[in-house]
Order: structure tokens, then sequence, then C-alpha cells
């Protein structure tokens, strides 16, 4: 895996994102994504279809400067790197972002498919560890990591917090207990009850050594969410027809289904604390009335 290699993968995650979006065909998605990243926007192109099966000639194509490639060391199958580039794309602030993508394949005759994505505050990601030519350390997924938690448990571990509350593993935060927070306002208000139920995903984590000890995690979780108004209403279904499972009816009753993607910094074992979570990306993957 070289940098022009990095840089090859880059350009066709990007002709594919923006075919994908001008013609709002989601078969396109999985030649340029896999995993957690392409149940997310896939999920979108399919919804943005049915409001829009012209596609969407006018769609601003993304672009990407000044790309970067981390490569850590690895054996065996599947293997990944991250590529970090300045988009032309704005934060809620204003301000143009970087993309931190993880690509990853399972085998030397497969094509690089972006994974997982994350932007960062400032544009400024925790810092990697590195050797001497430059290379990355990867992070084992079980017990052997070094990690307060395994990053082939924070999946399990996160659908378990946001599910109960319990435990001291997860920093505060807006995707924590703020998360929390604010489904507990929702869950109640007038004419309208919501329930979640989180779980963990299939989709296998990415780990890199950070500098501190602990590492950088990307992993993904799924969660659903029923919807009940009050009797003789109707959820409509909105610009969400397009992920409609089964014939669309009346009803008052609706479950959606999530898939998120997280990067979390997770401290080593050694130095303790909380694993916190610093950017969370998600899209309705599934709607079914019930």
């Amino acid at each position: 895996m070289s940098k022009a290699d990095g840089a090859k993968a880059l350009q066709r995650f990007t002709d594919g994102f923006n075919e994908a979006n001008r013609q709002l065909n989601p078969q396109h998605n999985p030649s340029f994504e896999g995993g957690a990243l392409l149940a997310i926007d896939q999920a979108g192109i399919k919804a943005a279809h049915a409001v829009r099966p012209q596609g969407n000639p006018g769609f601003r194509a993304l672009e990407f400067t000044d790309a970067q490639f981390t490569v850590p060391r690895q054996k065996g199958w599947p293997k990944y790197f991250i590529a970090n580039a300045a988009s032309n794309r704005k934060n809620a602030t204003g301000h143009f972002t970087r993309w931190f993508l993880v690509f990853s394949r399972n085998g030397i005759d497969e094509k690089w498919r972006a994974v997982y994505l994350a932007t960062f505050p400032d544009n400024k990601a925790p810092e990697l560890k590195t050797d001497r030519l430059g290379y990355a350390e990867a992070v084992p997924a079980g017990a052997d990591s070094g990690l307060t938690v395994a990053p082939g448990e924070l999946s399990r571990s996160y659908a378990d917090y946001l599910n109960t509350g319990k435990g001291a593993t997860f920093a505060p935060g807006r995707e924590t207990d703020g998360w929390r927070a604010r489904r507990a306002r929702d869950a109640n208000r007038p004419g309208v009850r919501i329930m979640w139920d989180d779980t963990a995903a299939n989709y296998p984590p990415v780990s890199l050594r950070t500098k501190d000890g602990g590492a950088l995690v990307f992993f993904s979780t799924v969660y659903h969410q029923q919807q009940t108004r009050f009797a003789g209403a109707t959820i409509p279904v909105g610009n969400l027809k397009g992920l409609l499972e089964g014939p669309p009816k009346k009803t008052n009753r609706m479950l959606y289904t999530t898939v998120s993607g997280q990067t979390v910094t997770v401290p080593a074992k050694s130095a303790g604390g909380r694993v916190a979570v610093l950017n969370r990306i998600e899209a309705k993957t599934s709607v079914r009335p019930l």
C-alpha cells in the first residue's frame, strides 16, 4: 500500500460519490463504499431517489485537496488505511472540513472501499503513533489491545450504555449522556410516544494506536425507534418513502431502523479514564409501518 495507491482510492471514492449523488442511483454505492458507511450513504441515496427519480444534475461535486494518508503495519486481511483531506464542504459553523475516511479491502483482488467517515472539531484528529518509517500501529480488536475497552467490544458497550445509562465507560458529552437526555425529552411529548432499542452492529471496528498509548477507534451500532401517535392519527412517511418496507398504509405506529457510525478515543488500560465520542454520523436505513 503506497501513497499513490491511497490517492487512487480517494479519487475512486470521490468520483463514485459524485456520480451516485448526481444520478441518485443507490446501485453505485457498493462500488466505492462498504460497511457502515455504505449502509448510511446508500440509505440517503435511496430516500433521495424516491423523491427525485430524475436525479440531481445540479449536485455540487465533492472535491478534496491536501490529501494525507496514514497506513498501519498489518498482517493478514482485511487491511485498511486512513485518508484525510480538505473538502469543499462546510460544517455548521461555516468552516471547511477535513474528511477522515477509513478505506478497507478483504483481499488483493478487491478495490479499496470507504467504510467509515469522521470529521473532528477544528479539523484536528488525535495524534497517532508512528514508527521511524511513518507507519501507524494497528490495534487488535480483542483483549490484547491494551485498552480500557477492547475495540471489538465497543459496539456492544455503547449500545448497552444508551439503553440503560449504566456504567462509567463513556465520558459525558453530546453523544453519550447528552444523547440519552435528548431521547428522554422526546420520549413523551403530547400525543406521541417514542421508544428506542440499541444493538451492536456486525461491521468490524478499525483501531489505530495514539501517541498516548490509547487508540482512535471507528465502530458502528444500530438502533430501532418505535413511534406511536394518538389513536386515529397517521404518521406520514414523507421523504423516507424510498426506505419503506412493505406496502404503504395509514398507521399511528412506525418502526425506524438507523445505522450509526462513531469515532472515539479509548484510553490505555494502564492510564484509565473514559471513552470519548468525538464524532457520530447516522442515517435511517428502513421504515416499517406497524
